[in-house]
């Protein structure tokens, strides 16, 4: 498990005492890792109200985590990376681009024939 940021997966708003689960969470990683996170996000809200360190790299949150036996770093969902594919209809020239490309403005810069749209790999 690779270590990464939890942002967009899960968060604690010590403003109004709520947490936030992104469900994807629990689809790629499972019961357990995910019980794992809510350990790890119930540490921050223990800790938050109890008036004790509860940030990452406060000592009270990280005994409290190993208590808990709660995960300290987010595990990474790698994302696949996605391509669309174009070919000039005049001399095959394939182009692979992480944008989409306005087929009607833009040629091959090879011979300057149309572009087509082949698909996303």
């Amino acid at each position: 498990m690779e270590r990464s940021t939890a942002h967009n997966w899960w968060t604690f708003f010590p403003a109004d005492g709520h947490l936030d689960f992104n469900p994807k969470l629990y689809e790629a990683f499972g019961e357990e890792i995910f019980r794992k996170i809510v350990r790890h996000e119930l540490c921050h809200y223990h800790l938050y109200f109890e008036g004790k360190g509860y940030k990452h790299s406060d000592a009270d949150f990280k005994e409290l985590l190993r208590k808990v036996d709660g995960l300290r770093y987010a595990p990474s969902l790698a994302k696949k990376e996605r391509f669309y594919r174009y070919r000039c209809q005049k001399c095959g020239q394939e182009y692979h681009r992480k944008r989409r490309v306005n087929t009607k403005k833009y040629v091959c810069g090879r011979c300057h024939g149309k572009l087509s749209y082949v698909d996303i790999k």
